[in-house]
């Protein structure tokens, strides 16, 4: 059962990240600080005062920045280099193996989860930014809080049930993304086509 808790916690931080890190961060952080989460000695760090302020500063801002059209792009963008590592960090401190080897490999699905979650919540954003009302891009972002703490709270609860939902995310991704890639190279390609100065 340990394994499973162990995974469980592993998946759900990594997914987490993909979509909102620093809240992520400061949720576990507050909750296991409070004692209301266990969390293993390697993620302990999560109950500083320092990365509890940090974080909780940071998800306020991206709290905003992601309901705003085309500020949310720009935030997904530059969260590119930030969310992937973390996800991988956040894994492999889930996991909590002296074994370079089960380190190593959880510290890459890890990274490759949360790469995966992130670059579909960034084509998402980059569709629906098209739409020139802000309410779907408000509407999304409370959507992905709320998956936020559903799966968080499955996590914890229920860790076998958000396994086999994680696992029914991850084949919903591979399904999508070549969807979403299409669908943003499309948009890119009629930008181009209305900005390309025309002959004279």
């Amino acid at each position: 059962m340990e394994l499973i808790s162990n995974l469980a916690l592993a998946g759900g931080l990594s997914w987490a990240s993909g979509l909102r890190l620093y809240l992520t961060v400061f949720a576990v952080g507050m909750l296991a600080k409070f004692g209301y989460i266990p969390l293993p000695d390697s993620l302990n760090i999560l109950t500083n005062t320092v990365v509890l302020s940090v974080a909780g500063g940071l998800s306020m801002i991206e709290f905003l920045a992601d309901k705003i059209p085309y500020v949310d792009s720009a935030w997904d963008s530059i969260q590119t280099f930030i969310r992937i590592p973390a996800g991988a960090l956040l894994a492999m401190g889930a996991i909590n193996s002296h074994d370079p080897l089960i380190a190593t490999v959880t510290a890459l699905l890890g990274g490759t989860l949360a790469g995966a979650t992130h670059a579909t919540k960034a084509g998402s954003r980059a569709l629906i930014n098209t739409s020139p009302e802000p309410v779907s891009n408000v509407a999304a972002s409370l959507t992905e809080e709320s998956m936020l703490v559903t799966g968080g709270w499955l996590v914890f609860a229920h860790p076998a049930v958000f396994i086999g939902l994680l696992c029914g995310f991850i084949l919903l991704i591979f399904w999508m993304l070549p969807k979403l890639w299409r669908g943003v190279r499309s948009v890119l390609g009629s930008i181009g086509k209305i900005t390309k100065p025309t002959a004279s």
